[in-house]
Protein backbone atom coordinates (compact mmCIF):
# COMPACT_ATOMS: atom_id res chain seq x y z
CA UNK A 1 0.00 0.00 0.00
CA UNK A 2 1.20 3.39 -0.52
CA UNK A 3 0.91 6.41 1.31
CA UNK A 4 -0.31 9.56 -0.35
CA UNK A 5 -0.26 13.58 0.91
CA UNK A 6 -3.70 13.03 2.15
CA UNK A 7 -3.69 9.86 4.06
CA UNK A 8 -4.55 10.56 7.51
CA UNK A 9 -1.56 9.56 10.50
CA UNK A 10 -2.49 6.81 12.91
CA UNK A 11 -4.99 7.23 15.61
CA UNK A 12 -2.50 6.91 18.41
CA UNK A 13 -0.92 10.09 16.89
CA UNK A 14 -3.01 12.95 18.45
CA UNK A 15 -0.36 15.75 17.90
CA UNK A 16 0.32 14.85 14.16
CA UNK A 17 -3.73 14.75 13.22
CA UNK A 18 -4.67 17.10 10.75
CA UNK A 19 -7.87 19.16 10.67
CA UNK A 20 -10.33 18.09 7.60
CA UNK A 21 -9.82 19.69 4.44
CA UNK A 22 -12.57 20.68 2.50
CA UNK A 23 -14.32 18.05 0.45
CA UNK A 24 -13.29 15.20 3.48
CA UNK A 25 -15.97 14.14 5.77
CA UNK A 26 -15.41 13.29 9.52
CA UNK A 27 -13.99 9.39 10.09
CA UNK A 28 -16.61 7.36 11.43
CA UNK A 29 -15.50 6.22 15.10
CA UNK A 30 -14.06 3.29 15.42
CA UNK A 31 -16.12 1.12 17.95
CA UNK A 32 -14.02 -1.93 18.38
CA UNK A 33 -12.28 -1.49 22.20
CA UNK A 34 -8.56 0.14 21.94
CA UNK A 35 -5.65 -2.21 23.92
CA UNK A 36 -2.16 -1.01 24.62
CA UNK A 37 -0.39 -2.13 21.75
CA UNK A 38 -0.14 0.90 19.00
CA UNK A 39 -1.48 0.41 15.84
CA UNK A 40 0.23 -0.79 12.72
CA UNK A 41 2.06 1.49 11.08
CA UNK A 42 0.87 2.01 6.90
CA UNK A 43 3.99 1.47 4.82
CA UNK A 44 5.87 3.89 3.03
CA UNK A 45 6.56 3.98 -0.46
CA UNK A 46 8.67 1.14 -1.64
CA UNK A 47 8.23 -0.88 1.38
CA UNK A 48 6.12 -4.12 2.68
CA UNK A 49 4.21 -3.77 5.12
CA UNK A 50 5.49 -5.29 8.32
CA UNK A 51 3.64 -7.61 10.83
CA UNK A 52 2.46 -5.77 14.05
CA UNK A 53 4.48 -5.43 16.68
CA UNK A 54 3.97 -7.99 20.02
CA UNK A 55 1.96 -6.69 22.60
CA UNK A 56 4.01 -4.91 25.44
CA UNK A 57 2.32 -7.42 27.62
CA UNK A 58 3.41 -10.30 26.57
CA UNK A 59 6.48 -9.53 25.29
CA UNK A 60 9.34 -6.28 25.06
CA UNK A 61 10.34 -4.53 22.61
CA UNK A 62 13.60 -5.43 21.01
CA UNK A 63 16.46 -2.72 22.57
CA UNK A 64 17.70 -1.35 19.12
CA UNK A 65 15.25 -0.30 16.67
CA UNK A 66 15.85 -2.36 13.48
CA UNK A 67 15.93 -0.54 10.01
CA UNK A 68 13.72 -2.87 8.58
CA UNK A 69 10.94 -1.69 11.15
CA UNK A 70 10.70 1.75 11.68
CA UNK A 71 7.69 1.85 12.95
CA UNK A 72 7.85 -0.80 16.09
CA UNK A 73 7.80 1.36 19.62
CA UNK A 74 9.76 2.82 21.58
CA UNK A 75 11.58 1.05 24.53
CA UNK A 76 9.64 4.08 26.66
CA UNK A 77 6.45 2.17 25.12
CA UNK A 78 5.98 4.91 22.95
CA UNK A 79 6.97 8.17 24.41
CA UNK A 80 9.88 8.40 21.84
CA UNK A 81 7.83 7.18 18.37
CA UNK A 82 8.53 9.50 15.69
CA UNK A 83 12.05 9.30 16.11
CA UNK A 84 12.44 7.11 13.45
CA UNK A 85 12.08 7.23 9.36
CA UNK A 86 8.16 5.78 10.11
CA UNK A 87 7.70 9.45 11.79
CA UNK A 88 8.17 11.67 8.61
CA UNK A 89 4.48 9.94 7.52
CA UNK A 90 2.93 12.72 10.26
CA UNK A 91 4.69 16.08 9.04
CA UNK A 92 3.68 14.82 5.48
CA UNK A 93 0.03 14.38 6.22
CA UNK A 94 -0.02 17.94 7.49
CA UNK A 95 1.24 19.70 4.88
CA UNK A 96 -0.74 18.00 2.47
CA UNK A 97 -4.01 19.48 4.21
CA UNK A 98 -2.63 23.24 5.39
CA UNK A 99 -1.93 22.75 0.91
CA UNK A 100 -5.64 21.81 0.41
CA UNK A 101 -7.18 24.90 3.12
CA UNK A 102 -5.01 27.38 1.19
CA UNK A 103 -6.58 26.24 -2.14
CA UNK A 104 -10.23 26.85 -0.45
CA UNK A 105 -9.65 29.94 1.45
CA UNK A 106 -7.59 32.39 -0.91
CA UNK A 107 -8.56 36.56 0.71
CA UNK A 108 -6.68 36.66 4.14
CA UNK A 109 -10.46 37.68 5.64
CA UNK A 110 -11.75 34.35 4.93
CA UNK A 111 -13.85 35.55 1.71
CA UNK A 112 -13.14 35.06 -1.92
CA UNK A 113 -12.82 38.14 -4.18
CA UNK A 114 -16.11 38.40 -5.82
CA UNK A 115 -17.88 38.10 -2.14
CA UNK A 116 -15.99 40.72 -0.70
CA UNK A 117 -16.84 43.02 -3.70
CA UNK A 118 -20.66 42.22 -2.87
CA UNK A 119 -20.29 43.02 1.05
CA UNK A 120 -18.76 46.30 0.48
CA UNK A 121 -22.23 47.11 -1.91
CA UNK A 122 -24.51 45.81 0.36
CA UNK A 123 -22.75 47.86 3.45
CA UNK A 124 -22.66 51.16 1.76
CA UNK A 125 -26.34 50.53 0.63
CA UNK A 126 -27.44 49.92 4.40
CA UNK A 127 -25.13 53.83 5.11
CA UNK A 128 -27.62 55.18 2.10
CA UNK A 129 -30.65 53.70 4.28
CA UNK A 130 -29.34 54.55 7.61
CA UNK A 131 -28.56 58.15 6.65
CA UNK A 132 -31.62 59.09 4.98
CA UNK A 133 -34.20 57.35 7.99
CA UNK A 134 -31.81 59.25 10.23
CA UNK A 135 -32.21 62.41 7.60
CA UNK A 136 -36.20 61.71 7.36
CA UNK A 137 -36.70 61.76 11.08
CA UNK A 138 -35.02 64.32 12.02
CA UNK A 139 -37.40 66.32 9.66
CA UNK A 140 -40.30 65.16 11.22
CA UNK A 141 -39.09 65.62 14.49
CA UNK A 142 -37.97 69.31 13.68
CA UNK A 143 -41.99 69.73 11.97
CA UNK A 144 -43.62 68.36 14.75
CA UNK A 145 -41.72 70.49 17.25
CA UNK A 146 -42.11 73.44 15.31
CA UNK A 147 -45.73 73.21 15.41
CA UNK A 148 -46.40 73.87 19.69
CA UNK A 149 -46.67 77.56 20.76
CA UNK A 150 -45.06 78.03 23.76
CA UNK A 151 -46.85 80.13 26.03
CA UNK A 152 -44.76 82.34 27.57
CA UNK A 153 -46.34 85.31 28.53
CA UNK A 154 -48.56 83.00 30.90
CA UNK A 155 -45.16 81.54 32.26
CA UNK A 156 -44.04 85.28 32.86
CA UNK A 157 -47.24 85.66 34.79
CA UNK A 158 -47.10 83.28 36.88
CA UNK A 159 -43.38 83.50 37.53
CA UNK A 160 -44.62 86.75 38.52
CA UNK A 161 -47.07 85.64 41.63
CA UNK A 162 -45.22 82.41 42.90
CA UNK A 163 -44.79 83.26 46.10
CA UNK A 164 -48.47 82.98 46.61
CA UNK A 165 -48.95 79.49 44.86
CA UNK A 166 -49.29 76.44 46.21
CA UNK A 167 -46.45 73.88 46.90
CA UNK A 168 -46.53 70.38 46.06
CA UNK A 169 -47.00 68.08 49.34
CA UNK A 170 -44.03 66.22 49.80
CA UNK A 171 -45.33 62.70 49.14
CA UNK A 172 -46.73 63.85 45.52
CA UNK A 173 -43.55 65.21 44.14
CA UNK A 174 -43.02 62.90 41.73
CA UNK A 175 -47.46 63.64 40.42
CA UNK A 176 -48.44 65.66 37.84
CA UNK A 177 -51.17 68.30 37.45
CA UNK A 178 -51.48 69.50 34.29
CA UNK A 179 -54.47 71.51 33.32
CA UNK A 180 -56.85 71.09 29.84
CA UNK A 181 -58.27 73.89 28.46
CA UNK A 182 -60.71 73.96 25.50
CA UNK A 183 -60.65 77.04 23.70
CA UNK A 184 -63.74 78.48 21.87
CA UNK A 185 -62.04 81.13 19.98
CA UNK A 186 -62.95 82.00 16.84
CA UNK A 187 -59.76 83.31 15.52
CA UNK A 188 -57.98 81.49 11.85
CA UNK A 189 -59.33 78.42 10.77
CA UNK A 190 -61.74 78.55 13.84
CA UNK A 191 -64.26 81.42 12.32
CA UNK A 192 -66.75 79.21 11.17
CA UNK A 193 -67.96 78.08 14.15
CA UNK A 194 -68.65 82.01 15.23
CA UNK A 195 -68.22 85.47 14.54
CA UNK A 196 -64.77 86.03 16.16
CA UNK A 197 -64.58 89.09 18.70
CA UNK A 198 -61.46 88.98 19.68
CA UNK A 199 -61.79 87.52 22.86
CA UNK A 200 -61.98 83.62 23.97
CA UNK A 201 -63.24 81.29 26.62
CA UNK A 202 -62.53 78.37 28.27
CA UNK A 203 -65.53 75.78 26.40
CA UNK A 204 -63.77 72.91 29.24
CA UNK A 205 -61.88 72.77 31.44
CA UNK A 206 -60.35 69.59 33.26
CA UNK A 207 -57.66 69.14 35.89
CA UNK A 208 -55.58 66.27 35.36
CA UNK A 209 -54.03 64.15 38.00
CA UNK A 210 -51.49 61.69 36.88
CA UNK A 211 -50.16 59.87 40.29
CA UNK A 212 -46.58 59.32 40.86
CA UNK A 213 -46.56 55.42 39.99
CA UNK A 214 -48.37 56.43 37.29
CA UNK A 215 -50.94 53.40 37.76
CA UNK A 216 -53.95 56.12 37.58
CA UNK A 217 -55.10 59.55 35.92
CA UNK A 218 -58.17 61.27 37.41
CA UNK A 219 -59.90 64.43 35.38
CA UNK A 220 -61.65 66.24 37.47
CA UNK A 221 -64.12 69.01 35.60
CA UNK A 222 -64.81 72.21 36.56
CA UNK A 223 -68.18 74.20 35.27
CA UNK A 224 -67.43 76.92 33.01
CA UNK A 225 -70.25 78.55 35.30
CA UNK A 226 -68.81 77.44 38.73
CA UNK A 227 -69.07 80.72 41.27
CA UNK A 228 -65.68 81.16 42.44
CA UNK A 229 -62.97 83.78 43.46
CA UNK A 230 -60.81 85.21 40.28
CA UNK A 231 -57.31 86.94 41.40
CA UNK A 232 -56.19 90.48 39.87
CA UNK A 233 -55.05 89.55 36.63
CA UNK A 234 -53.38 90.65 33.48
CA UNK A 235 -54.97 91.46 30.79
CA UNK A 236 -53.85 91.10 26.93
CA UNK A 237 -53.46 94.78 26.59
CA UNK A 238 -51.08 95.47 29.93
CA UNK A 239 -53.65 96.42 32.09
CA UNK A 240 -54.63 94.86 35.13
CA UNK A 241 -58.08 93.53 36.37
CA UNK A 242 -59.55 93.68 39.93
CA UNK A 243 -60.40 90.88 42.51
CA UNK A 244 -63.72 89.44 42.12
CA UNK A 245 -65.81 86.60 42.75
CA UNK A 246 -67.80 85.44 39.34
CA UNK A 247 -68.14 82.21 37.07
CA UNK A 248 -65.04 80.29 36.51
CA UNK A 249 -64.96 80.97 32.70
CA UNK A 250 -64.31 85.16 33.37
CA UNK A 251 -60.95 84.37 34.50
CA UNK A 252 -59.58 82.91 30.49
CA UNK A 253 -61.93 85.67 28.83
CA UNK A 254 -60.35 88.58 30.51
CA UNK A 255 -56.89 86.66 31.97
CA UNK A 256 -56.01 83.86 29.52
CA UNK A 257 -54.37 81.07 30.87
CA UNK A 258 -52.37 82.42 33.71
CA UNK A 259 -55.20 83.49 35.45
CA UNK A 260 -57.22 80.73 34.98
CA UNK A 261 -54.02 78.39 36.25
CA UNK A 262 -54.34 80.69 39.21
CA UNK A 263 -57.88 80.48 39.77
CA UNK A 264 -57.96 77.03 39.97
CA UNK A 265 -55.13 76.70 42.54
CA UNK A 266 -56.90 79.26 44.46
CA UNK A 267 -60.23 77.18 44.28
CA UNK A 268 -58.25 73.72 45.23
CA UNK A 269 -54.96 74.49 46.72
CA UNK A 270 -53.16 72.05 44.17
CA UNK A 271 -50.27 73.03 42.35
CA UNK A 272 -50.61 73.21 38.62
CA UNK A 273 -47.47 71.81 37.01
CA UNK A 274 -48.34 71.95 33.49
CA UNK A 275 -50.93 73.26 31.01
CA UNK A 276 -52.36 72.99 27.95
CA UNK A 277 -54.56 74.97 25.48
CA UNK A 278 -56.80 73.01 22.48
CA UNK A 279 -59.11 74.70 20.01
CA UNK A 280 -62.08 73.34 17.78
CA UNK A 281 -59.17 72.54 14.99
CA UNK A 282 -57.11 70.36 16.93
CA UNK A 283 -59.75 68.58 19.35
CA UNK A 284 -61.25 67.60 15.27
CA UNK A 285 -57.64 66.50 14.01
CA UNK A 286 -56.66 64.67 16.93
CA UNK A 287 -60.06 63.00 16.61
CA UNK A 288 -59.64 61.89 13.10
CA UNK A 289 -55.46 60.76 13.62
CA UNK A 290 -57.40 58.10 15.57
CA UNK A 291 -59.59 56.69 12.77
CA UNK A 292 -62.48 57.91 15.12
CA UNK A 293 -64.39 57.58 18.27
CA UNK A 294 -67.02 55.49 19.57
CA UNK A 295 -69.65 56.41 21.37
CA UNK A 296 -73.29 55.19 22.32
CA UNK A 297 -76.75 57.62 21.68
CA UNK A 298 -79.29 56.73 23.68
CA UNK A 299 -81.88 58.93 21.41
CA UNK A 300 -81.20 60.08 17.84
CA UNK A 301 -79.55 63.84 17.58
CA UNK A 302 -80.87 66.66 15.07
CA UNK A 303 -78.95 69.95 15.92
CA UNK A 304 -78.95 72.64 13.11
CA UNK A 305 -76.89 74.96 15.86
CA UNK A 306 -73.82 72.02 15.96
CA UNK A 307 -73.89 70.78 12.72
CA UNK A 308 -75.29 67.00 14.48
CA UNK A 309 -77.56 64.44 12.94
CA UNK A 310 -76.75 61.07 14.32
CA UNK A 311 -79.08 57.48 15.04
CA UNK A 312 -79.61 56.22 18.02
CA UNK A 313 -77.47 53.18 18.95
CA UNK A 314 -73.80 53.08 18.98
CA UNK A 315 -71.74 55.42 16.31
CA UNK A 316 -68.06 56.10 15.31
CA UNK A 317 -67.54 59.55 14.97
CA UNK A 318 -65.32 61.50 12.76
CA UNK A 319 -63.90 65.11 14.35
CA UNK A 320 -66.05 67.23 12.86
CA UNK A 321 -68.94 65.11 14.32
CA UNK A 322 -67.04 64.49 17.27
CA UNK A 323 -66.73 68.32 18.09
CA UNK A 324 -70.76 68.83 17.68
CA UNK A 325 -71.18 65.98 20.22
CA UNK A 326 -68.98 67.01 22.80
CA UNK A 327 -70.35 71.03 22.36
CA UNK A 328 -73.74 70.28 22.23
CA UNK A 329 -75.94 71.95 24.75
CA UNK A 330 -79.63 72.85 23.50
CA UNK A 331 -80.88 69.60 21.72
CA UNK A 332 -78.96 67.24 24.05
CA UNK A 333 -80.11 67.48 27.89
CA UNK A 334 -81.92 70.21 27.86
CA UNK A 335 -79.06 72.84 27.82
CA UNK A 336 -78.18 71.41 31.36
CA UNK A 337 -73.99 72.13 31.24
CA UNK A 338 -74.27 69.13 33.97
CA UNK A 339 -75.05 66.55 30.95
CA UNK A 340 -72.68 67.73 28.74
CA UNK A 341 -69.68 67.43 30.89
CA UNK A 342 -70.90 64.11 31.58
CA UNK A 343 -70.62 63.48 27.92
CA UNK A 344 -67.32 65.06 27.48
CA UNK A 345 -65.62 62.77 30.06
CA UNK A 346 -67.54 59.69 28.34
CA UNK A 347 -65.93 60.81 25.29
CA UNK A 348 -62.05 61.46 26.37
CA UNK A 349 -62.52 57.63 28.30
CA UNK A 350 -63.44 56.74 24.53
CA UNK A 351 -60.59 58.46 23.15
CA UNK A 352 -58.29 56.97 25.83
CA UNK A 353 -59.59 53.27 25.53
CA UNK A 354 -58.98 53.69 21.19
CA UNK A 355 -55.61 54.96 21.81
CA UNK A 356 -54.64 52.11 24.07
CA UNK A 357 -56.55 49.43 21.97
CA UNK A 358 -55.31 50.31 18.85
CA UNK A 359 -51.78 50.43 20.35
CA UNK A 360 -51.28 54.21 18.99
CA UNK A 361 -49.27 55.11 22.44
CA UNK A 362 -47.00 51.89 21.44
CA UNK A 363 -46.93 52.42 17.63
CA UNK A 364 -44.60 55.53 16.49
CA UNK A 365 -46.00 54.97 12.85
CA UNK A 366 -50.14 55.61 14.40
CA UNK A 367 -48.82 57.88 17.34
CA UNK A 368 -47.20 60.51 14.75
CA UNK A 369 -50.62 61.67 13.02
CA UNK A 370 -51.79 62.28 16.11
CA UNK A 371 -48.66 64.21 17.57
CA UNK A 372 -49.18 65.86 14.30
CA UNK A 373 -52.85 66.91 14.83
CA UNK A 374 -52.64 67.50 18.28
CA UNK A 375 -49.16 70.03 18.05
CA UNK A 376 -50.61 72.02 15.43
CA UNK A 377 -53.14 73.59 17.55
CA UNK A 378 -51.58 73.57 21.18
CA UNK A 379 -50.50 76.02 23.30
CA UNK A 380 -48.45 75.09 26.22
CA UNK A 381 -46.24 76.11 28.93
CA UNK A 382 -42.28 76.15 28.41
CA UNK A 383 -42.24 72.44 30.17
CA UNK A 384 -44.01 70.68 27.69
CA UNK A 385 -43.41 72.83 24.54
CA UNK A 386 -41.18 70.28 22.87
CA UNK A 387 -42.07 67.21 21.07
CA UNK A 388 -39.68 64.90 23.46
CA UNK A 389 -41.68 66.16 26.53
CA UNK A 390 -45.31 65.69 25.04
CA UNK A 391 -44.23 61.85 24.10
CA UNK A 392 -42.67 61.28 27.08
CA UNK A 393 -45.86 62.59 28.83
CA UNK A 394 -47.99 60.55 26.29
CA UNK A 395 -45.18 56.98 27.01
CA UNK A 396 -46.31 57.54 31.12
CA UNK A 397 -49.80 56.97 30.42
CA UNK A 398 -49.94 53.94 28.39
CA UNK A 399 -49.16 51.45 30.91
CA UNK A 400 -52.33 52.75 32.99
CA UNK A 401 -55.30 49.74 32.71
CA UNK A 402 -58.39 51.89 31.25
CA UNK A 403 -60.15 51.20 34.35
CA UNK A 404 -57.60 53.46 36.12
CA UNK A 405 -58.79 56.23 33.68
CA UNK A 406 -61.17 58.05 35.64
CA UNK A 407 -63.50 61.39 35.14
CA UNK A 408 -65.54 63.23 37.14
CA UNK A 409 -67.21 66.66 38.08
CA UNK A 410 -65.72 68.91 40.82
CA UNK A 411 -68.70 68.40 43.22
CA UNK A 412 -71.17 70.89 43.65
CA UNK A 413 -75.16 72.42 43.64
CA UNK A 414 -77.13 75.07 42.34
CA UNK A 415 -75.71 78.70 43.54
CA UNK A 416 -78.31 79.88 46.22
CA UNK A 417 -78.27 83.13 44.64
CA UNK A 418 -78.78 82.13 40.96
CA UNK A 419 -79.65 78.87 39.80
CA UNK A 420 -77.92 79.54 36.64
CA UNK A 421 -74.87 79.30 38.44
CA UNK A 422 -73.30 76.52 40.49
CA UNK A 423 -71.27 76.65 44.22
CA UNK A 424 -69.19 73.87 45.49
CA UNK A 425 -70.18 71.67 48.00
CA UNK A 426 -67.36 72.29 50.39
CA UNK A 427 -67.18 69.23 51.83
CA UNK A 428 -67.17 66.86 49.46
CA UNK A 429 -64.84 69.06 47.42
CA UNK A 430 -62.54 69.10 49.68
CA UNK A 431 -62.18 65.37 50.14
CA UNK A 432 -61.99 65.20 46.60
CA UNK A 433 -58.90 67.88 46.54
CA UNK A 434 -57.11 66.43 49.63
CA UNK A 435 -56.90 63.02 47.82
CA UNK A 436 -55.46 65.01 44.96
CA UNK A 437 -52.98 67.02 46.90
CA UNK A 438 -51.85 64.13 48.56
CA UNK A 439 -51.60 61.72 45.67
CA UNK A 440 -54.45 59.52 47.22
CA UNK A 441 -56.95 57.39 45.62
CA UNK A 442 -59.94 57.98 44.46
CA UNK A 443 -62.49 55.90 43.14
CA UNK A 444 -65.32 56.48 40.57
CA UNK A 445 -68.84 55.10 40.38
CA UNK A 446 -72.08 55.48 38.05
CA UNK A 447 -74.09 58.39 38.78
CA UNK A 448 -76.94 57.85 41.28
CA UNK A 449 -80.44 57.27 40.21
CA UNK A 450 -82.27 60.37 39.42
CA UNK A 451 -84.67 59.91 42.75
CA UNK A 452 -81.77 59.92 44.85
CA UNK A 453 -79.39 62.98 43.48
CA UNK A 454 -79.58 66.57 44.01
CA UNK A 455 -82.82 68.80 42.33
CA UNK A 456 -79.62 70.09 39.89
CA UNK A 457 -78.69 66.34 39.06
CA UNK A 458 -75.12 67.58 40.49
CA UNK A 459 -72.53 65.07 40.45
CA UNK A 460 -71.33 64.84 44.15
CA UNK A 461 -69.47 62.63 46.60
CA UNK A 462 -70.71 58.60 46.92
CA UNK A 463 -69.05 58.12 50.26
CA UNK A 464 -69.79 57.64 53.77
CA UNK A 465 -69.41 60.34 56.64
CA UNK A 466 -66.48 58.23 57.70
CA UNK A 467 -65.39 59.40 54.31
CA UNK A 468 -64.84 55.84 52.87
CA UNK A 469 -67.05 53.93 50.19
CA UNK A 470 -70.22 51.87 51.57
CA UNK A 471 -69.52 48.69 52.01
CA UNK A 472 -71.91 45.61 52.39
CA UNK A 473 -73.35 45.18 55.46
CA UNK A 474 -72.76 48.28 56.77
CA UNK A 475 -75.21 51.02 56.80
CA UNK A 476 -72.91 54.21 57.00
CA UNK A 477 -70.20 53.15 54.78
CA UNK A 478 -67.70 52.55 57.80
CA UNK A 479 -66.38 48.49 58.56
CA UNK A 480 -66.08 47.58 62.43
CA UNK A 481 -62.70 46.34 63.77
CA UNK A 482 -62.58 43.22 66.05
CA UNK A 483 -63.32 45.46 69.03
CA UNK A 484 -66.68 46.42 67.41
CA UNK A 485 -65.11 50.32 67.05
CA UNK A 486 -66.34 51.09 63.14
CA UNK A 487 -62.97 51.88 60.88
CA UNK A 488 -63.01 54.35 58.32
CA UNK A 489 -62.49 52.99 54.73
CA UNK A 490 -59.87 54.72 53.27
CA UNK A 491 -60.62 55.40 49.40
CA UNK A 492 -63.64 57.98 49.07
CA UNK A 493 -65.60 57.56 45.98
CA UNK A 494 -67.54 59.62 43.34
CA UNK A 495 -70.07 59.48 40.42
CA UNK A 496 -68.22 59.50 37.49
CA UNK A 497 -66.96 57.72 34.76
CA UNK A 498 -63.19 55.41 33.50
CA UNK A 499 -62.19 54.42 30.15
CA UNK A 500 -63.35 50.81 30.92
CA UNK A 501 -66.57 52.12 31.22
CA UNK A 502 -69.74 50.13 28.43
CA UNK A 503 -70.88 52.58 26.62
CA UNK A 504 -73.81 51.32 26.34
CA UNK A 505 -74.63 49.49 29.12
Amino acid sequence: MTETAGTPPEPDRPAAAPEPGPGEGAHPADDTPRTSAPAPAPALAGETAEAPAPDAAGAPAPDTASPGAPDAPAPDGGAGAGAGAGATAAPAATSGATATAATAVPEKDGLPHHKRHWVRRLAAGAAVVVLAAAGAGWYFYNKLDGNITTDTDAAAELRAWDKERPTQAPVALNALNILLIGSDTRAGGNKKYGRDEGTQRSDTTILLHLAADRKSATGVSLPRDLMVDIPSCTKADGTRTRKMFAQFNWAFEMGGTACTIRTVEKLTGIRVDHHMVVDFEGFKHMVDAVDGVDVCLKEPIDDKDAHLKLAAGPQTLNGEQALGYVRARKSIGGGSDTERMDRQQQFLGSLVNKMQSNGVLLNPTKLYPVLDAATKSLTTDPGLASLRDLYDLASSMRNVPSERVQFLTVPRQPYRYDRNRDELVRSQAEKLFRQLREDAPVSVAPPKSPDKQGESGDVSAIDSPGGGTAEPGTEDGRKPDASGTPTPVPTPTFTGTSAAADLCG
